[in-house]
């Protein structure tokens, strides 16, 4: 991606000392740390000075990075600039929906447009790095972090960062990369994070070679095609091998394999954990093997950068390795035009979202609202009604931004739920009552209709933010209990970070909206979905539990030689729960509208096709035709799934390959068109060295619009 920079990179290389070279391998935080450790201000305007500095995190204001560049532009002997890094997880100013909400939409242009906005915001503040898009995929729902990824399936994870890598960057040859609205982005956390054992934070993860190839690494790969500039290592294990320290990983799949020349940076203290991990004896062990194992750049521990110097003289790190890394590193710079432009403009720095940036902000998290329940047609809300009560605990709330919000979501407040519905019906008697139960109830006898809003505050999601119970927080149930008691009609609305446990009030709540964390306009973006100013079109890119029990439950399982559901089977001897169903509470894929659809089996323009064929890089099209059944316009997404029927490693009874969110007027109708090719139809065996395979067979091949689909057509592999 960022090729083209040999001779001043060269250049710089043939000039610099050995700590100078380390010095450029070292990141340090300023003030406000974001984890572990102390700020590290003083130490960084002195390195910074002498030259032994390469890049600052936690720091942003055009006035502010400009200081601190003077220092290692004007009075470090070489002058190489620092790269300023920020954790810009869903907006700066500008918050948009956490990104499991973005997934939510199956739009990937929401993605986009949020990593549009937070660049040209970003990069007017003077930084130039950030560290997204997240893209664990996950099957644990107790797991804080879940909120900051696209859920449990790796094709729609690939399709978000590649949209988001995209918005921030540009072009994946890098060439964008120094306009003045781009910054460049870093796929994380590499690899397998979301398999968090026990969904803890930081925990073990265990998973053979075809897991970790057709589970985890697929969203990596897209990055890396998609010119991710940066890769940063995951906190965990990888079958043992803590993901800082590991070779297979970092050096022969992402950078051998798959030719990856960005360069890999440390999470938070990840090289210092080493040692906790029982992987490394002290600093300097932890700074070996993990330099030698891939790592190039190490954030706010010091190993490298403090043991370099005489592990390179006792032959434990070499120089050819120190100055790939130092090449990777100075690459970037050059291709973010650093040399060039170091300093941000003070004059064009974005200070506040600007309207349109809230605009996009409000679509967004519109567009990634999730219907997952509307008996009777209690939504819509008529604007007309006479009064309207919105009660909860989160219905006045103005932190409604979401985990890892940015600077934005500490300083900006979002819009209530309660102020947007009274914008939005001037004429209605709008009033609230928070959690008194007492209140809410005499609210709710008053009204015409009850909002009631419930779910987790920011704060319950995100980094070590697991839960072992995902029920609503206490008293939220009982309040939603009393509301139904009253009989009068009433909808309820979800903001999470996480999948919840919702089965003790769903079958008797008559309407729900899932609205995530919706970001700065969260209010206006629920109003807007309320009203029906937008027809919700989200589906859930995330399975609902019924029960912590269940966990993990996913659609993309296998099958077992004993599973559940078989006609005739032995009803005890299989694979299933004593006191529970064994499927989700709401299936991956799962979303309702205001108006109906219809979909179509898949249509095969061929139904057989050879590996010969599929190696070559033909396809087979699948035609689905999808039909607005209702009286509203509205939005449905069509999905596609494949199921190998036999192979020499058991498969997942669905795998989504395709989806496509369309748009209808009443009565019309539309074909949404995929392919399939190789890359479709084959899967990674247990070679550690990497091989694909295509092999001969039966695919079933499923369309509809959910993970339940059972419309089927049959392709055969020659």
């Amino acid at each position: 991606m960022l090729r083209g920079y040999e001779d001043q990179v060269k250049g710089l290389l043939d000039r610099m000392t050995t700590a100078e070279k380390l010095g450029q391998l070292q990141q340090l935080t300023w003030t406000g740390d974001t984890g572990p450790g102390g700020g590290q201000t003083a130490h960084i305007e002195a390195a910074a000075r002498a030259g032994v500095l390469g890049s600052v995190l936690n720091i942003h204001g055009a006035a502010h990075t400009n200081a601190l560049q003077r220092m290692a532009v004007e009075e470090s002997r070489l002058g190489i600039p620092l790269l300023f890094g920020l954790d810009v997880i869903h907006g700066f100013w500008t918050t948009f929906p956490i990104p499991l909400a973005q997934a939510a939409s199956f739009d990937p242009e929401v993605a986009r447009r949020d990593a549009e906005v937070s660049a040209a915001e970003t990069r007017s503040n003077g930084v130039r790095w950030t560290f997204s898009p997240m893209m664990d995929v996950t099957h644990e729902p107790r797991w804080g972090r879940i909120a900051e990824g696209s859920g449990e399936d790796p094709y729609v994870n690939a399709a978000f960062a590649v949209a988001k890598i995209e918005g921030y960057q540009g072009a994946a040859d890098g060439g964008q990369l120094a306009d003045p609205d781009r910054i460049a982005a870093c796929a994380k956390h590499f690899v397998a994070y979301g398999g968090a054992e026990g969904g803890r934070d930081y925990n073990t993860v265990d998973v053979s070679e075809q897991r970790l190839r057709n589970h985890y690494l697929p969203p990596f790969k897209a990055a890396v095609d998609a010119g991710a500039a940066t890769m940063m290592a995951a906190f965990n294990t990888v079958s043992g091998v803590p993901a800082h320290g590991n070779a297979h990983t970092m050096n022969a799949i992402l950078k051998e394999e798959w030719a990856f020349d960005g360069f890999v940076v440390s999470d938070y203290t990840g090289v210092e954990e080493l040692i906790a991990h029982g992987f490394a004896e002290d600093g300097a062990d932890a700074a070996r093997l993990a330099f030698n194992a891939g790592l190039d750049m190490e954030m706010v521990s010091t190993h490298v950068t403090d043991h370099g110097e005489r592990l390179l003289a006792e032959g434990l790190i070499s120089e050819s390795r120190i100055d790939d890394a130092v090449s990777r590193i100075l690459r970037l710079k050059f291709a973010l035009g650093l040399f060039e432009n170091p300093y941000a403009d003070e004059s064009a720095e974005i200070a506040d979202p600007t309207p349109a940036a809230r605009e996009a902000a409000r679509a967004a998290g519109a567009r990634s609202m999730v219907l997952l329940k509307n008996d009777a047609g209690i939504l819509p809300l008529e604007r007309t009604a006479a009064s309207i009560a919105v009660v909860g605990p989160l219905a006045d709330s103005t932190d409604l931004h979401g985990t890892w919000a940015g600077p934005g979501g500490y300083q900006l407040p979002s819009v209530s739920i309660v102020d947007a519905v009274r914008t939005a019906a001037p004429d209605a008697r709008v009033t609230h009552a928070g959690d008194d139960i007492a209140a809410v109830v005499a609210a709710a006898r008053e009204a015409e209709v009850t909002v009631v809003v419930v779910g987790e505050t920011p704060a319950l999601s995100g980094e070590a933010a697991v839960r072992s119970d995902i029920d609503l927080p206490s008293g939220q149930e009982e309040l939603i209990a009393a509301v139904a008691a009253t009989g009068k009609p009433y909808a309820v609305v979800l903001l999470n970070g996480r999948p919840l446990t919702i089965g003790g009030w769903l079958d008797a709540a008559p309407a729900v909206l899932e609205a995530w964390h919706p970001g700065i306009e969260a209010g206006h973006a629920v109003a807007d979905v309320l009203f029906g100013t937008v027809n919700p079109g989200g589906k859930l890119p995330v399975s609902f539990p019924r029960a912590v029990g269940q966990i993990p439950v996913y659609y993309n399982h296998e099958n077992t030689g004993r599973p559940a559901r078989v006609p005739g089977a032995d009803p005890k001897f299989v694979s299933k729960y004593l006191d529970l169903d064994e499927t989700p509470q709401l299936p991956f894929g799962h979303g309702l509208s205001y108006t109906t659809f219809t979909t179509g089996a898949p249509e095969l323009r061929r139904c057989e096709i050879t590996r010969d064929e599929l190696t070559a890089g033909e396809t087979v099209e699948v035609t689905v035709t999808v039909t607005n059944t209702g009286d509203r316009a509205g939005d449905e997404v069509v999905q596609l799934y494949i199921h190998d029927v036999a192979a020499s490693i058991a498969q997942p009874v669905r795998r989504l390959r395709g989806f496509e969110r369309v748009a209808l007027e009443p009565g019309a109708s539309t074909t949404v068109r995929f392919r399939l090719g190789g890359e479709d139809l084959g899967f990674w065996t247990n070679d550690t060295t990497g091989t694909y395979v295509v092999e001969p067979g039966r695919v079933d091949v499923y369309a509809g619009t959910s993970s339940t689909a059972r419309a089927c057509a049959t392709l055969r592999v020659l």
